[in-house]
């Protein structure tokens, strides 16, 4: 049983080596460079423009729409790609796509970045090319090491500044917080002092 399980284990790590390498010899590599993206802890939205900029080829001063030029891009790391907000279990499932975020993750969180960069590329005739020059990976290890990679530098998030009123009710949610954590000390103080003169009065 052992021995069937290991043979299943390399059987799956061999075709996981020739999926990484196949279509390679369709792609014309001259001129291009290997870019690394690292997905740990990025939004899959944002990580995927990136990738489909460069994949395109728009980071370049040559691009051209007609023309394939873009860079061949490894993305590391996919099974640690976040999320914002809770579409990891909420998120609305339509028509007959039954398999929500969380479960795809689990399952293959390849297919997760594939198909949000996919789904930002041009329906053309250079759409399949772009595919190949794609290599995503769930762990941190890579095929590529006999090539010049280059890692990617996601560009920092850009947070517009809190408009006065939105920044007065923040402030105004925090001291309140800050008040119900205090809030069981006073509240018997003021109770008691509250009691204390109600006796005087009626006295």
């Amino acid at each position: 049983m052992a021995a069937v399980q290991r043979l299943r284990k390399e059987a799956g790590t061999v075709m996981e080596a020739i999926k990484a390498i196949a279509g390679l010899r369709r792609i014309n590599l001259e001129g291009l460079r290997w870019r690394v993206f690292d997905a740990k802890g990025q939004v899959l939205g944002r990580l995927a423009s990136q990738i489909s900029t460069v994949i395109q080829g728009k980071d370049k001063p040559t691009y051209a729409p007609y023309r394939d030029d873009g860079d061949m891009c490894i993305v590391l790391n996919a099974k640690d790609v976040c999320v914002t907000g809770r579409k990891l279990t909420d998120k609305y499932v339509g028509h007959l796509k039954e398999r929500s975020l969380k479960d795809q993750l689990a399952k293959d969180p390849t297919e997760v970045i594939r198909k949000a960069v996919m789904r930002m590329l041009p329906r053309n005739k250079l759409r399949d090319d772009r595919d190949r020059k794609l290599r995503i990976f769930s762990g941190n290890e890579h095929p590529f090491g006999d090539r010049p990679v280059e890692p990617y530098v996601m560009p920092p998030r850009q947070v517009r500044e809190l408009r006065p009123r939105v920044r007065r009710a923040m402030i105004r949610a925090q001291k309140k917080a800050e008040q119900q954590k205090l809030g069981a000390t006073y509240t018997r103080k003021s109770k008691k002092k509250e009691e204390d003169k109600a006796e005087e009065v009626s006295a």
